[in-house]
């Protein structure tokens, strides 16, 4: 056996066939062995379509059983599993159907209609299976598995599986259309699975997964509360099979369910994505769930954003017996660190970070010296993707040999600190140049959030004359202040005590409803246009 995901799957159902493996809300329950057999269902029917070694099957779904289900069957056949972000609309789903060359793919009812919409220009797509309801030339997920056999014989007819199988997971990440990153089953395994021991030495052997779970030992439940179809949601829940634990779903977002499902199945973990899940949970434990009982938790682990000081100490004074965690890592890199104590997007953020990252001088092309003070991309070597799926000119960019070893550089720009820990300053890609002064919007975001009266903010730059952009900002009040008389001067003076002046927002934008990913992460392109809106028509009036 290698270090191949469905290899490992496999061992732990071996090993504790009858503990349980998935609990959905509201949809099931479902044992080790069920969670197999099912797989091996839809694994036989995917063979019998013609999809084989290598192949992409996508996901296009909420969360769901039948989303670890399809996943699972697509490892076991060696095929590759592709996530697919269900806000797109017809022109971004055209575009990552058509780049991922999908061959088959298991959707959600509720977008038959934007798979319509695309499906002949999308020549190599042959199989669609839908869940929840009919689609127009798709047939239903439970005739599909209907007959299939539950065993694992015939599930690879082109040999046995490897450490080298490919897993993508597509990331949107803030800008421009999605990107493919190819991991090989072994890199992402030690690089985002924390090679079975989340909090211990990497496995040596494949062989230790299974010979680390005691079948008489009580589980965890771990809760990944955001879309599966965010890789952070992914790697959590192969993390939690790995380990012989529990996997706790709700199908989409909603902090009130999360808490009830968290009273409910008594979860011990909550995987999570930063400030746009982490303060709704919190006002609900604050407000009308106040006095849930969620005393099974443990640990509150927040992935893909960082958790800004306002937030994190709201959290920690509603839960003060649970560690919070805020992970650094990316799509490309999986983990590389946590949060050191005392750090926050508003004070600076700083990581303790494993031996494989540090800071890589893009210009000096060698990494930075502990200490330097020099300015460099965040970077990572060892376990490293192969590169982006069908973009070889991104994959030059981000992806490189140095020293006879593979490097991938984040999109963080950051500096190494004596101590070996890393300083992250922000994305690159977001910097705001403003008359030649630098502003990382993640800092300006945590101060406005730490306003009392601010739910939610986004900062961009807006165009300006004089300095090039200047600093701005879309806002979301909270519900009970939005008709409140704070004015954009009383956010101005806030901002000023807390941030140098080059840094203050001039600009404002005031909506009613923040728009993020699914996975909680910012959506600059759409705060950039409203923002730019808003200073044209500023310039027009003045």
């Amino acid at each position: 056996m290698q270090f191949n995901l469905a290899d490992l799957f496999e061992s732990v159902v071996d090993k504790i066939p009858e503990k349980e493996a998935l609990v959905v809300r509201g949809q099931g329950r479902w044992t080790y062995r069920a969670l197999d057999h099912e797989a091996n269902r839809l694994a036989h029917f995917l063979l019998a379509r013609g999809v084989g070694v290598g192949d992409h099957v996508g996901m296009h779904m909420y969360n769901g059983s039948e989303y670890v289900i399809a996943v699972l069957a697509a490892l076991k056949i060696r095929a590759v599993p592709i996530n697919i972000n269900y806000r797109y609309l017809a022109d971004e789903l055209r575009y990552l159907y058509n780049d991922a060359d999908l061959v088959a793919v298991v959707v959600d009812t509720e977008f038959g209609e934007r798979l319509q919409a695309i499906a002949a220009d999308t020549p190599k797509l042959r199989t669609v299976i839908s869940v929840g309801g009919p689609i127009p030339g798709a047939i239903a997920y439970e005739d599909a598995i209907r007959d299939q056999s539950p065993d694992r014989d015939d599930l690879l007819p082109h040999g046995p599986r490897s450490a080298g199988d490919l897993y993508i997971i597509y990331t949107g990440g803030t800008t421009g259309m999605p990107k493919g990153v190819m991991w090989r089953h072994e890199d992402i395994f030690f690089a985002g699975m924390a090679g079975g021991r989340p909090y211990g030495e990497p496995m040596k052997d494949p062989s230790e997964i299974a010979d680390g779970i005691d079948p008489s030992a009580g589980q965890l439940a771990t809760f990944p509360v955001a879309p599966l179809m965010h890789g952070a949601a992914q790697l959590a829940t192969f993390i939690s099979f790995n380990m012989g634990q529990k996997v706790v779903l709700n199908r989409r977002f909603d902090a009130h369910e999360v808490l009830r499902t968290v009273a409910e199945e008594k979860a011990n973990v909550i995987s999570m994505v930063g400030d746009a899940m982490g303060r709704p949970l919190a006002e609900a434990l604050a407000g009308p769930l106040a006095g849930t009982d969620v005393s099974s938790l443990i640990v509150i682990s927040s992935a893909g954003a960082i958790l800004s000081e306002t937030v994190r100490e709201q959290l920690q004074s509603l839960l003060p017996a649970v560690l919070i965690r805020d992970n650094f890592g990316s799509t490309e890199s999986g983990f590389n660190g946590d949060a050191a104590a005392g750090s926050g997007p508003a004070r600076g953020m700083r990581f303790t970070v494993n031996e494989r990252t540090t800071v890589f001088l893009d210009e000096e092309r060698r990494p930075a010296a502990p200490g330097d003070g020099k300015v460099g991309h965040v970077a990572q070597h060892g376990h490293v993707p192969l590169g982006y799926y069908n973009d070889p000119a991104k994959s030059a960019e981000a992806f490189f040999e140095h020293d006879g070893r593979r490097w991938v550089l984040l999109g963080d720009l950051g500096t190494l600190e004596a101590d070996g820990s890393v300083s992250v300053l922000g994305r690159g890609s977001q910097c705001i140049n403003t008359g030649g002064e630098k502003v990382f919007p993640e800092e300006v975001e945590a101060v406005l959030k730490s306003h009392p009266d601010v739910f939610d903010a986004i900062v961009a730059g807006a165009p300006d004359e004089l300095f090039g952009n200047r600093v701005a900002a879309v806002i979301q009040l909270r519900a009970e202040t939005a008709s409140a008389s704070l004015t954009d001067a009383d956010l101005e003076e806030f901002c000023k005590s807390r941030l140098s002046g080059y840094k203050v927002p001039r600009l404002l934008v005031r909506v009613a409803d923040m728009r993020r990913s699914p996975s909680g992460k910012p959506d600059y392109p759409w705060a950039k246009e409203l923002v730019a809106r808003a200073a044209g028509a500023y310039r027009q009036h003045r």
